[in-house]
């Protein structure tokens, strides 16, 4: 059943909807199984029965073992504590100082990696990519020595939807004997994670990408990574995120994770025909718009645009007052005036980057809806360019 909604929400990368399964699943956790899975007795073996059987879920989608599952807050404290956990182990044990991130990474990635290089000693470096955003395994190749601490990647793009050859780049990292992290949070509603470890050695999510609820993320870490914890405290999540597991949301992360990868064959075609219908839209029927991001290795429900004669900030106000939520780009930043890092990486200028807009359909997502906004939003951009031209004349 889809939920209610007032406006068409095409805003899918930010955040979805608590699927009703899922929602369903978590309920029994607030109230009458409600307790601490740390605690002895009967209330608190519930719970951790409850806690374990979803390690074991979210493992078997992935292919790996339960305990190379640890729960954290969400897909940015994963990064944290994938990045700060694993460089400053590294940098401990084996004096490697350097970080190898791209320049089209999500902040909870760019901004830890910043502060690991400008307050612990860490020399940072931009792997390349091209005007897709997607990383050239060769400069991998040619950067990667024994000196690094960890090397970082993001698996599909937030902002741009292109896919990483990310599986290439772990098999580089592995053959060097290297840790490799990618950020999964946005790719795990959209490809499948089997077979993840066989290549990666951490991976984050974020429950709330794929219809489940926000507040609650996991990160995949290999036996035998070194790795710190950056909360400490108790000994949950074997001693990496101290604090008490919150139950109901962990149930709810599994139970979102399992029917994302489970109903992935299915829901690929449905997403790709939408976001394909605005892709070719809007590049038939607005002048002055590129598409951002690669053409066909992208996530299935991710369309993304720079306009020229645009404020992207200004075109969502106009595409919400015409009923359509959207994003400039990452969550994030909507809002912020400053151009996306990620369009400047892919050498688009400031200020085109500054008239970005982001499309992601859903599963809740019709045909009509998408027919609609495709009609409308060539009208909401001449519209703005008008009113622009008015302003400026005066």
């Amino acid at each position: 059943m889809k939920p209610s909604m007032k406006k068409i929400y095409m805003d899918y990368a930010a955040t979805t909807p608590v699927d009703e399964r899922v929602l369903e699943a978590m309920l029994p956790y607030f109230s009458g199984q409600f307790g601490n899975p740390s605690s002895i007795h009967l209330y608190g073996q519930e719970a951790e029965a409850a806690l374990e059987d979803a390690r074991e879920i979210i493992a078997q989608q992935m292919g790996v073992h339960s305990s190379e599952i640890v729960f954290t807050g969400c897909g940015t404290e994963s990064d944290n504590l994938a990045l700060r956990g694993v460089a400053l182990a590294r940098k401990s044990k084996t004096r490697a100082d350097r970080i190898l991130i791209s320049p089209v990474e999500h902040h909870a990635v760019s901004h830890t990696a910043e502060q690991l290089a400008d307050h612990f000693g860490f020399r940072l470096e931009y792997l390349k990519v091209d005007s897709y955003g997607i990383v050239d395994p060769d400069d991998l190749r040619r950067k990667i020595d024994r000196d690094v601490a960890i090397v970082s990647v993001i698996y599909g793009n937030n902002e741009i939807g292109s896919i990483n050859p990310v599986e290439e780049l772990g098999q580089i990292c592995r053959a060097n004997e290297i840790p490799f992290h990618t950020d999964a949070v946005q790719a795990a509603a959209h490809l499948s994670m089997k077979g993840l470890g066989n290549w990666c050695d951490l991976a984050s999510f974020g429950a709330h990408k794929f219809y489940g609820p926000k507040g609650v993320g996991a990160l995949f870490i290999r036996k035998g990574t070194s790795i710190l914890p950056i909360q400490t405290g108790g000994g949950q999540e074997f001693g990496l995120r101290a604090g008490t597991q919150n139950v109901p949301y962990i149930v709810g992360m599994a139970k979102a994770f399992e029917l994302a990868q489970m109903e992935l064959q299915n829901m690929q075609p449905f997403l790709m025909q939408l976001r394909d219908k605005i892709i070719v839209s809007v590049q038939e029927f607005i002048k002055g718009a590129y598409l951002t991001g690669h053409p066909v290795d992208r996530l299935s429900n991710h369309a993304s645009f720079v306009f020229e004669g645009v404020d992207g900030n200004q075109l969502l106000i106009h595409l919400d007052a015409a009923g359509f939520a959207c994003s400039s780009g990452s969550a994030c930043k909507t809002g912020d005036p400053k151009p996306s890092h990620v369009l400047l990486a892919i050498g688009i200028s400031s200020q085109l980057a500054l008239g970005s807009l982001r499309v992601t359909v859903g599963k809740y997502t019709t045909p009509d809806e998408v027919e609609n906004f495709v009609n409308s939003l060539p009208v909401v951009i001449q519209n703005f360019r008008k009113l622009n031209e008015g302003i400026g004349k005066r």
